[in-house]
């Protein structure tokens, strides 16, 4: 579906201070859609305030020298000069963390960046694109329609995002077109070499010990359509990981041969669990709505209020009655 760009164009031309967000536990399309816009709204005589309301990911801070990337503190004093506010990757509430009361009461101009199917009403104009791989792709277009030169790092920023959203270009998501921006992206100055090495290939001991774990927890229910694992909040200091390192580990769940459905809970720190879905055949998208969550049909997450073995039975039950052949 295509976007109209006009009153984003507009917005920016606007306005002279700018703050940008995204979600909490930012993955790399959140974080790269992010630097790549500072990029070029800075060249553009913009100031800008990035901030996130939650630990910044040791992983993709290579991608932020100059470490731009603020954690958000409440009450936000230092952003209450904001003439125009950009929340990327998300349309949620929920997913904004201490940074949506703020938000919320704010009076500036407010946009929405994202491809999730999941939105609520934040009070804001709408640039949604669902059938849209990444929230980078849309970064791409918005940063084209302001006709603006796209910089190297701008560039090496959209690339993380898209390719950590399509996983390396190898889920279903990822389209001819999405190759082609790829193409672009390189010609822009983007470095797949380098990327691939430092998202890949610089695990931490902390991480690698808790892929130990949650692979030895890892169990099969519903004749193997169902495999799920388990992150206690105790693992933490066990492994000396922290959270940021879960990243990606779900996808581990849903590489056992026979599987359509893979689950990874995660006790969170603060009380509560969260869960990663990943699904070959069933709309997981819909099951996560249940538990207050969202996301892709093959990928999305959810946190509930709840015990660990409380979380798995629910989500469990639920999974089941998905994966059950109607009629």
């Amino acid at each position: 579906m295509a976007i109209d760009w006009a009153p984003f164009v507009e917005m920016v031309r606007r306005h002279k201070r700018f703050v940008v967000t995204t979600h909490v536990r930012p993955d790399g399309d959140g974080l790269g859609s992010m630097l790549a816009l500072d990029e070029v709204l800075r060249n553009m005589g913009k100031e800008v305030h990035l901030t996130v309301a939650s630990a910044l990911p040791h992983r993709y801070l290579f991608l932020d020298p100059e470490r731009r990337l603020r954690n958000f503190e409440p009450p936000g004093e230092v952003y209450k000069d904001t003439e125009a506010a950009l929340v990327l990757d998300t349309g949620t509430w929920n997913q904004l963390g201490s940074f949506g009361p703020w938000f919320a009461k704010l009076s500036a101009a407010k946009a929405v960046i994202d491809h999730h199917l999941t939105q609520d009403d934040l009070g804001a104009q709408r640039f949604i694109d669902a059938s849209a791989e990444a929230t980078g792709r849309l970064i791409y277009e918005a940063i084209t329609a302001l006709e603006q030169p796209l910089p190297p790092r701008a560039a090496n920023a959209l690339f993380a995002a898209v390719s950590m959203d399509t996983g390396w270009f190898r889920h279903s998501n990822t389209t001819t077109k999405t190759f082609a921006l790829a193409a672009k992206l390189v010609d822009a100055g983007a470095t797949p070499e380098s990327l691939y090495y430092q998202l890949f290939e610089q695990n931490s001991m902390g991480r690698l010990k808790l892929m130990g774990l949650i692979l030895g927890r890892l169990q099969v229910t519903m004749e193997g359509k169902i495999a799920y694992t388990e992150l206690l909040r105790d693992d933490y200091e066990a492994t000396g990981a922290t959270p940021q390192d879960c990243e990606d580990l779900v996808n581990y769940t849903l590489s056992l041969q026979g599987v359509e459905v893979g689950l990874f809970f995660m006790e969170q720190p603060r009380g509560g669990v969260k869960v990663s879905f990943r699904s070959r055949s069933a709309d997981v998208a819909r099951i996560a709505e249940q538990f207050g969550g969202g996301g892709h049909r093959p990928a999305s997450g959810a946190t509930l209020t709840a015990s660990l073995d409380e979380a798995k039975s629910r989500v469990l039950h639920a999974v089941r009655l998905a994966l059950q052949p109607a009629g």
